[in-house]
């Protein structure tokens, strides 16, 4: 074509907000040895919108940048803004496989509350359930639900985000909200069982309550720091998710080491461990599978706290199953003590 080459690639565009309209060309023109074209958009909105734009390139020999000129026409007084993000993607296949596996590990790490509520009620007793754990859980899901309110909820926060992320996305969405408000519920039902049942006298640990001082007296710093202006509320926020962070990489260490040290799993229930281990292992596979259809794979080792983490909770899974399945396989057995004459 004269130095020039036609791409016929498949633009797709959704509209996460009604009223908004918005004009994508269909053909791509890029010269020869070019590495960027521009793409020229119009869009008319009522509300406030965002769109998404999918490129699919159907020569997946070509890598390119896209520079996007945009024009935005509003039907209204107010002064209204539409942002468009376009995502290079191999296969929209892969996209909807993708948006699957998210459900799938959002549901199995949904219900993985559930067994753990089940096995106290029905035992009546949370013998086996280490305290520190239900401590720092409540604690780290306490942090974890902040963080999602605020940024999902709050239009001060959402609004000091974007300015500080101009081309970024909120990375939470009401499935993150749920979830976390969903799993404070849970971790309250399960210290009221803790409140009512048989406990064998466990409390919790010196230590725990250390990493609790340090973790909320870090947050009441924090606070004070925002109200006086030196730090935004923004930052406050993820003062907190590193609270979450913090608290993810030690829960699990009481639980593993009492379940050792009693040389049984009895009071822990395995199918939250089964179901915990079928949500991390398919996030983990969806940002592998982000990671390749969108040839950006920072964001599996761009942001090495969230892989980590979700491999680091499978690892303790493993364990668990290890524990449960292998090495504490028989319940402990104890014998009558015959009654002697005095």
């Amino acid at each position: 074509m004269n130095g020039q080459r036609q791409l016929n690639d498949e633009l797709v565009f959704e509209a996460i907000l009604s009223n908004c309209f918005v004009k994508l060309p269909v053909d791509l023109l890029l010269c020869l040895g070019s590495l960027s074209c521009c793409i020229m958009t119009q869009s008319s909105t009522i509300s406030n919108c965002w769109t998404d734009a999918y490129l699919r390139s159907l020569l997946m020999s070509v890598f390119f940048s896209i520079v996007i000129t945009h024009t935005c026409i509003l039907q209204s007084s107010f002064n209204l803004s539409s942002r468009i993000r376009f995502t290079v993607i191999h296969s929209r296949v892969l996209s909807l496989i993708s948006e699957v596996i998210g459900w799938i590990y959002f549901l199995a790490w949904s219900v993985s509350f559930y067994p753990q509520a089940w096995e106290n009620w029905k035992r009546k007793s949370v013998v086996g359930l280490n305290f520190d754990f239900l401590a720092l859980n409540l604690t780290g899901f306490i942090a974890y639900s902040v963080f999602n309110v605020g940024l999902f909820w709050v239009p001060y926060i959402k609004e000091e985000f974007l300015q500080k992320n101009p081309n970024g996305i909120n990375p939470v969405s009401a499935n993150d909200v749920f979830f976390s408000l969903h799993a404070l519920l849970f971790c309250i039902i399960y210290v009221s069982q803790a409140a009512v049942y048989e406990r064998d006298g466990q409390k919790v640990s010196w230590t725990a309550r250390s990493l609790l001082l340090i973790g909320w007296t870090f947050a009441l710093v924090s606070l004070f720091l925002a109200i006086a202006k030196q730090i935004t509320w923004l930052d406050y926020l993820y003062y907190f998710s590193y609270i979450k962070l913090a608290v993810t990489l030690v829960k699990y260490i009481p639980q593993a080491y009492m379940n050792y040290r009693r040389q049984s799993t009895e009071g822990w229930s395995i199918g939250n461990v089964l179901l915990d281990f079928t949500g991390g292992v398919f996030s983990i596979l969806q940002m592998i599978i982000q990671s390749y259809n969108n040839d950006e794979w920072e964001l599996v080792f761009g942001d090495p706290t969230k892989f980590g983490l979700g491999l680091f909770s499978v690892l303790f899974d493993i364990i668990f199953m290890t524990q449960h399945y292998c090495l504490y396989r028989q319940p402990r057995q104890y014998e009558a003590v015959p009654e002697q004459d005095n």
